[in-house]
């Protein structure tokens, strides 16, 4: 049977090294992936500048002639022997070849407009997220003028998908939070004989920062990232349109029910995730350093006041309606494609955690004298 594999032969010949072609250098050859690999390390390192042999070839097709169109540089090789009809095949190749575009040399002028471009496109998020702020404030008047108005419905539903569903996760992710945290501390502390100072180190870290922070992080990257693709959607089916045309208020129906239910549901799953927490850094406490749950309860009041637990509950407050707000702010801004829904889920959820992370740290300097 005859051998229909693309290769390529190297012959002497007068002019130096002859490069002849056989087999059918084709679409349906080129399929097998081990084979095209090994065809492009066997055209590794030829050039125009070389005699090729066409003729041998048994078929050649578009897919081969730019292949080798490609290898030659984009230009005819000054010795080269072929039939009539791959001579077509290859002018067509080259006709409609278009030559990849020169990468743009890096100047000043090109950076300091790129900066411009990144700062006008950061100006304009900062002007729309403050207008959403603001008209949230003004809705917040709207409701207590005519709470008999209010989205209240929209607001329960809220609380029970973004609240009650997530108890499980953060529970877990905050027991383990406690048991690796405990264990860690439990090592070193056994080395200076301060066995009972674990009370301390795990009621003033989990109480004060990471079980807020730590619910907070979940939050964004569960609710926050469905608050987005919610109100996205809503973009892509025209349902934002309808709404307006209709005269009802995004801000009034989609924003106003979901800060709210973020700021009630937010100080809860804290105290939830904190409590969690605790728990796991209360047994490892018990297996690595024999503090018992009794002894570790009775010391944790003493251990850490109640302004860790009041400050812990009114920033997890604020973190719910950035959150919230985030969510929406990106949501609102989605075009009605599915590239710009995906593009503004990722960019809300790196935001929120970004923004929770920044406010928790300027909490921690501004109110550094609360509770220690």
């Amino acid at each position: 049977m005859p051998d229909f594999t693309p290769r390529i032969e190297q012959q002497t010949a007068p002019e130096g090294v002859r490069l002849r072609l056989l087999g059918q250098w084709t679409a349906a050859q080129f399929a097998q992936p081990r084979l095209l690999k090994g065809l492009r390390a066997a055209l590794a390192g030829s050039s125009a500048r070389q005699a090729w042999d066409l003729s041998q070839a048994e078929q050649l097709d578009h897919v081969g002639a730019q292949m080798l169109w490609d290898q030659w540089g984009r230009q005819w090789p000054a010795n080269l022997e072929l039939l009539p009809a791959q001579k077509a095949v290859l002018e067509r190749v080259a006709q409609f070849t278009v030559a990849p575009p020169q990468p743009k040399k890096a100047t000043w002028m090109g950076s300091y407009l790129a900066l411009g471009e990144w700062v006008l496109y950061a100006g304009d998020h900062l002007k729309s997220f403050v207008r959403l702020v603001g008209q949230l404030a003004l809705n917040m008047g709207t409701l207590a003028r005519a709470p008999h108005e209010g989205p209240w419905r929209d607001l329960t539903g809220h609380i029970y998908r973004i609240g009650a569903t997530a108890l499980p996760i953060t529970a877990l992710v905050g027991f383990l939070i406690g048991v690796v945290l405990a264990y860690l501390t439990s090592q070193q502390l056994r080395q200076f004989g301060a066995d009972a100072y674990i009370v301390n180190i795990l009621g003033i870290a989990l109480i004060r920062e990471l079980g807020p922070m730590l619910a907070a992080i979940l939050i964004a990257g569960r609710s926050g990232s469905a608050i987005t693709a919610q109100i996205g959607v809503m973009r892509v089916t025209d349902e934002l349109d309808a709404m307006r045309v209709m005269g009802i208020s995004h801000s009034f129906r989609l924003v106003m029910p979901r800060a709210m239910a973020l700021a009630v549901v937010m100080p809860l799953i804290s105290v939830w995730t904190t409590l969690c927490a605790l728990a796991g850094g209360m047994l490892a406490a018990d297996v690595s350093l024999g503090i018992t749950p009794t002894f570790f309860l009775n010391a944790l009041p003493q251990a850490v006041s109640i302004g860790n637990l009041g400050l812990a509950t009114s920033k997890s407050v604020v973190f719910g309606v950035l959150i919230a707000l985030i969510g929406c702010h990106f949501g609102l801004r989605v075009q009605p494609n599915t590239q710009s829904l995906g593009e503004g889920t990722t960019a809300s959820v790196v935001s929120s955690i970004t923004v929770v992370i920044l406010v928790d740290a300027l909490f921690a300097v501004l109110f550094k004298e609360v509770g220690i």
